[in-house]
C-alpha cells in the first residue's frame, strides 16, 4: 500500500499536464478572504481566539510607524491606494518604494523577534512576537497589495552573497515600472538583492537568476540556460504554493519530526506528523520540489527505504524540470541510485536573522 501511494505521487509530480496552467499570483491584500483564511487557520491550530487583523491594526498604533496621516492602518492604506491610483510613471514608482520601505519598517517594529522554530505561524505573532521569512513576506505583500501595488512572494535559492540553499528563504517583491524590487524584512535595509529566485516563468515554476540594474530586477535568466525573460513575465507564488509552504514549515518544525525539533532527534510520532503535513503540502501544490524532497527524507528516517528512493527520484525530476538540482538533493539522489547509505540530507535553512 505504501509503495502504491509513493508511485501515485511520482506519477502526479511528473505528469506534464500538471505543469501546464499558469496559476494566479496569490491575492493577499489585507482584509481579503485569502489573507484572513491563512491567519484563521494558524489561530485555529494554536487554539487562539481573536482575529489577526485586529492585532495588526492595534500594532499600527502601538508602534507609531504611521503611513502618511492615516489614523488607522486601514485608513492609511486606503489613502495610499488613492494616491497610487492617481499617480503614474516616476511618481507612482516613488510611492511604491516609499510604501515598501514603510511596510518593511512597520513589520520589523511590530514583530521584533525572528524565530525559525515558530515564526511561520500567524499565531506566533501575538503570543511570542515572533516572525519568519514566509510570514513576514506574506504580511508585507498584504500591506502593499492593499495599498494598490503589484506585489507578491518568491522563493530564494541564492542569497545576496551568492550562497546557495535548497529554496531556504522567501522574500516579498514589489513591481515598479522598470522592474521588480525585493522587500525583505530579514535584512536591515528595505530592499535586498538575492541572486537566485524561484517564480513562475515560461509555463512552470523556474529557478532564475535576476538581472539587476541597481537594486531593480529588470529581467530573469533561467537557471537552466534557456533564455531570459523581462521582469513582467515572472509570476509571483500562487495561493496554493503559499499554503503548501506553510504546511511545509509545519512539517519541518514538528517536535520530533524530520529535523528533530524540540527533542534533538526524530521520533516515530514526530515523523508520522511530518509525513502527514508534507503529503498535505504536496496536495496543495504538487510542484513544491522542496516538500517533495524532504518527504523522501522522512520516509528514509522511517526505514521505508524503497519508498524513499522512489520519492527522491520524483523530487529530483521536479527540480530538474524547474532548472536546478540543489547539492543536498544531488546527495540524496546519489544514495537513491546506489546500494550505499549515507545519512539523509536536509539542506533547507530559512533566511538570515
Amino acid at each position: 500500500m505504501r509503495s502504491h501511494r509513493t508511485v501515485l505521487l511520482l506519477t502526479v509530480l511528473m505528469t506534464p499536464t500538471a505543469l501546464a496552467a499558469a496559476p494566479a499570483p496569490a491575492d493577499l491584500h489585507l482584509g481579503g478572504a485569502a489573507f484572513a483564511a491563512l491567519a484563521a487557520d494558524s489561530y485555529r491550530r494554536a487554539g487562539l481566539d481573536g482575529a489577526f487583523g485586529d492585532w495588526l491594526n492595534a500594532a499600527y498604533l502601538r508602534t507609531g510607524r504611521l503611513l502618511g496621516n492615516g489614523k488607522t492602518l486601514t485608513a492609511a492604506l486606503e489613502a495610499r491606494r488613492a494616491q497610487v491610483q492617481a499617480a503614474s510613471g516616476a511618481g507612482r514608482d516613488r510611492l511604491a518604494l516609499e510604501t515598501a520601505a514603510w511596510a518593511h519598517a512597520f513589520v520589523k517594529a511590530a514583530i521584533p523577534r525572528f524565530s525559525l522554530e515558530r515564526g511561520y505561524e500567524f499565531a506566533s505573532v501575538p503570543e511570542y512576537g515572533e516572525r519568519q521569512c514566509l510570514l513576514q513576506s506574506t504580511l508585507i505583500a498584504a500591506l502593499l497589495q492593499r495599498a494598490g501595488l503589484d506585489a507578491g512572494l518568491v522563493m530564494v535559492w541564492k542569497s545576496q552573497t551568492g550562497q546557495e540553499s535548497n529554496l531556504g528563504h522567501v522574500t516579498s517583491v514589489v513591481r515598479v515600472s522598470s522592474g521588480d524590487v525585493q522587500v525583505d524584512a530579514s535584512e536591515p535595509a528595505p530592499t535586498a538583492t538575492h541572486r537566485g529566485l524561484l517564480g513562475w516563468v515560461d509555463g512552470g515554476w523556474r529557478f532564475v537568476t535576476p538581472v539587476f540594474s541597481g537594486n531593480v530586477m529588470t529581467g530573469y535568466a533561467r537557471a537552466d540556460g534557456r533564455g531570459t525573460v523581462p521582469a513582467a513575465r515572472l509570476g509571483f507564488l500562487s495561493l496554493d504554493y503559499l499554503r503548501s509552504q506553510y504546511d511545509y514549515y509545519r512539517a519541518e518544525r514538528t517536535v520530533g519530526g524530520v529535523l528533530g525539533t524540540g527533542s534533538g532527534h526524530a521520533t516515530p510520532a514526530g515523523l508520522t506528523t511530518s509525513e502527514a503535513l508534507l503529503r498535505r503540502s504536496l496536495r496543495e501544490e504538487p510542484r513544491n520540489a522542496l516538500a517533495a524532497g524532504v518527504l523522501g527524507t522522512v520516509l528514509r528516517k522511517q526505514g521505508r527505504l524503497d519508498a524513499a528512493r522512489t520519492q527522491y527520484r520524483a523530487a529530483a525530476a521536479l527540480y530538474r524540470a524547474q532548472g536546478h538540482l540543489p547539492a543536498g538533493m544531488t546527495a540524496n539522489l546519489t544514495w537513491a541510485d546506489s546500494t550505499g547509505g549515507r545519512p539523509a540530507t536536509v539542506t533547507n535553512r530559512p533566511g538570515p536573522l
